[in-house]
């Protein structure tokens, strides 16, 4: 029996989510994302298990591996004969219309080839929506109107103010020895415009391709510095908002647009090379007879010493057949919750190129399983000022001729905020 669907991008985000039995949780679809998505390359079969689990890219349970590909063959077959080819954005253009498909009866009905396609069209006749391409979608606005489709003629503002803000969450798999099983990093810019008219925008950033095409051209540095010393990242890929001129970026590799009014999301990416890991687990287990286990972490921040890390929280996991535990701490607060079967350790800051340890003895009841104690990863959480993916921002400049004011006119803040995302070590 299929417990559950799920349908991803191709960064692990879930676009689709239906669930039929109540035994499959969110940890199930964090599970699959970290172990087979994002450590593609080391996944070579379909049917992977994971944490007793056996997942065929969406199932839970051991069932007929045929009956539930032909599922996957048949659904695919149905959306793409409702909406064309089956791409994130006409996924998410036809979220209900999906819905519909999956819960009703005569999907079940198609799926066991009882009902043709022709006839299913006869009991759920919406019609799909084909999408269009942003740049399609504001070539057809700027016929019709004439104008811009996200920005309105006559904004204006007595200060004009640009924030920028780089928002990153790293995502993390370390082996108990210290190496990287997994890894890797999703970003977004996030912009908040208060600018008058009708403003002309750039925006680079320490993109690999940029630097390396400024560097054979002997190009300087847009911000007036020489570019050959400065650390250059690469994007695995990246999407933009519909503001942004794509032809520009393909041919110049430079980020121009006319911005919307207020916040938007100007860019997400993602990258998979040369990360920096804002802090090291170190775990360290010791069984002591049956009824004991003595465990020790070590977390080691690797950022500049300047910096402060906040909101860190240390999660240990602890068997199911704990008695009591006593902590003890080098540095914040260390609680073990029993509800959640973990050691609970939280710091408030951090200064980078520093360490800090927890030590703990848990004490076990008896029990007759002779089954192993499996040692769930640990957790992480955290919060860094800087861009694990080491994106930094180049240049962003502001140009609006019809109002006749300039680059220098226009107040800029430009934050960088890392966050964990799945960030675990094995123990």
């Amino acid at each position: 029996m299929i417990g559950g669907l799920f349908i991803y991008n191709h960064k692990g985000e879930v676009l689709i989510s239906r669930v039929y039995r109540d035994d499959i949780g969110r940890n199930a679809v964090d599970a699959f994302r970290v172990n087979v998505i994002h450590a593609r390359q080391q996944v070579r079969s379909p049917v992977t298990n994971i944490a007793r689990t056996s997942f065929f890219h969406v199932t839970k349970q051991n069932v007929n591996a045929a009956m539930v590909f032909e599922f996957l063959y048949k659904m695919c077959d149905v959306m793409a004969a409702y909406f064309g080819k089956i791409s994130e954005e006409n996924i998410k253009n036809n979220f209900v219309l999906i819905y519909e498909l999956l819960d009703g009866e005569s999907w079940t009905l198609a799926i066991h080839r009882t009902l043709r396609l022709v006839q299913l069209k006869t009991f759920i006749t919406q019609q799909g929506i084909k999408g269009q391409t942003k740049e399609e979608q504001s070539q057809i606005t700027s016929q019709v109107t004439g104008q811009i489709g996200w920005r309105r003629e006559g904004i204006k503002y007595r200060r004009n103010e640009l924030f920028l803000d780089v928002l990153e969450s790293v995502n993390l798999l370390m082996s108990p020895q210290g190496q990287v099983l997994s890894a890797h990093v999703s970003g977004r810019v996030v912009m908040k415009s208060y600018l008058s008219g009708m403003p002309e925008c750039k925006f680079g950033m320490n993109d690999k391709i940029v630097i390396d095409k400024q560097g054979k051209g002997g190009a300087s540095d847009e911000a007036g510095k020489s570019s050959s010393g400065k650390q250059s990242i690469a994007i695995d890929d990246c999407t933009f908002h519909q503001c942004v001129r794509l032809s520009k970026f393909d041919s110049e590799r430079s980020i121009s647009f006319i911005p919307p009014d207020g916040e938007y999301e100007l860019m997400r990416y993602r990258t998979t090379k040369d990360i920096i890991l804002p802090f090291r687990v170190i775990p360290l287990v010791r069984e002591v007879g049956r009824t004991k286990l003595e465990v020790k972490v070590v977390i080691k921040s690797n950022f500049k010493p300047s910096l402060l890390a906040q909101k860190i929280e240390v999660r240990i996991p602890t068997p199911l057949n704990t008695s009591g535990v006593q902590v003890i701490c080098m540095k914040g607060k260390a609680k073990y919750k029993a509800s959640e079967n973990a050691i609970v350790w939280k710091i408030k800051r951090m200064a980078g190129m520093k360490e800090s340890q927890i030590s703990a003895e848990i004490e076990l009841l008896p029990t007759n399983d002779k089954k192993k104690w499996a040692r769930p990863p640990i957790s992480m959480n955290f919060e860094v000022p800087f861009a694990p993916s080491g994106l930094k921002v180049r240049y962003l400049k502001v140009f609006e001729s019809k109002l006749n004011y300039s680059d220098h006119d226009v107040i800029k803040w430009v934050r960088y905020i890392g966050r964990s995302g799945i960030y675990e070590t094995r123990c």
